[in-house]
C-alpha cells in the first residue's frame, strides 16, 4: 500500500509542476511588447486634458506605444496655428510628445467635410482616410486598448 501511495504522490506532483512550471515562468517573465493604446478625441475642447492625459501616461508607463486619433470636432487642435486657451500653440507638446514616440492621427473625411487639405494639418500629425476606421483598425488589428478621457 505504501508503494501505491509513492506512485500516486509522485504522478500527482508530476502533474502540478508541468501546470505550474508555465505560470511560474510567465510570472517572472517581463513584457517584450509595450501596451499599445489609442487615445479618441472628437471634440476640441479636450485637447489639452487629453494631452496631459498622454503626458502623464507616458510618465508612468514610459515606452508605451500611444496614437491619437481625431475626427469631427477634435480636430481643431491638429490644425496650423491651433492654440490652446492660453494662447500656447498645441504644436509645441505634439513635437515633444511625438519624440516620444506617440503618433498623431487626423481623419481625412472630417477635412474633406471642412474644405480643409493636408497642408490645413499641423506636424506631426498625419492624414488618415477614416478616423473611426483607423480607431478601429488599431484596436481590432494591431491589440490597441481604446481610451476617451
Amino acid at each position: 500500500m505504501g508503494n501505491t501511495i509513492a506512485k500516486l504522490l509522485s504522478t500527482t506532483m508530476a502533474l502540478f509542476s508541468l501546470v505550474l512550471a508555465p505560470l511560474s515562468h510567465a510570472a517572472v517573465k517581463p513584457d517584450a511588447e509595450p501596451i499599445k493604446v489609442v487615445y479618441h478625441i472628437n471634440d476640441a475642447s479636450r485637447a489639452s486634458a487629453l494631452l496631459k492625459n498622454v503626458e502623464n501616461h507616458l510618465r508612468a508607463a514610459p515606452g508605451s506605444k500611444i496614437a491619437v486619433v481625431a475626427h469631427g470636432k477634435g480636430i481643431d487642435f491638429m490644425l496650423n496655428n491651433a492654440q490652446d486657451a492660453n494662447g500656447n500653440p498645441y504644436n509645441v507638446i505634439m513635437e515633444t510628445l511625438a519624440q516620444q514616440g506617440v503618433e498623431f492621427k487626423i481623419c481625412n473625411n472630417t477635412l474633406k467635410s471642412r474644405n480643409l487639405t493636408a497642408a490645413d494639418v499641423a506636424y506631426p500629425a498625419v492624414v488618415v482616410p477614416s478616423g473611426v476606421a483607423e480607431i478601429a483598425r488599431l484596436q481590432a488589428k494591431e491589440g490597441y486598448v481604446y481610451l476617451k478621457p
